[in-house]
């Protein structure tokens, strides 16, 4: 039974690392994931194309559990915890810098990914 909550926890981590919001049913142990709405313009295209799920889950509202996509803020925050915990200096400064200029995020999984530290990257970011 552990493992298989850490198995739905960790698809609840994937899904909104691909900025999609879950929504999570304890009963069923079913989730639906929605992309995030602030990713489209067209309000009427998005709500027919996620119909059925949206429906699933206005009906039964009080039998889902939320868990929406990180705000830049807070996502930047889990990103600098992990530069500053990193034993490599050098890579720390690198990434320190890249955190302070434009295209923070993307600069980061460029040195991130290229370095022996990415999947630290990772299981540090599904532990937050």
């Amino acid at each position: 039974m552990e493992n298989f909550k850490s198995e739905i926890v960790k698809e609840i981590a994937q899904e909104l690392d691909c900025r999609f919001d879950c929504y999570y049913n304890p009963k069923s142990d079913k989730i639906i994931a929605i992309p995030n709405f602030s990713q489209f313009s067209e309000e009427e295209e998005f709500k027919e194309t996620f119909r059925t799920d949206l429906q699933k889950i206005e009906k039964n509202q009080a039998d889902f559990n939320k868990f929406e996509v990180l705000e830049s803020i807070e996502s930047f925050k889990i990103t600098a915890r992990f530069v500053k915990q990193l034993p490599d200096q050098n890579l720390q400064w690198e990434l320190e810098k890249v955190l302070a200029n434009k295209k923070p995020f993307q600069n980061f999984k460029y040195l991130i990914d290229h370095s022996e530290f990415r999947q630290n990257w990772f299981e540090f970011k599904k532990m937050k």
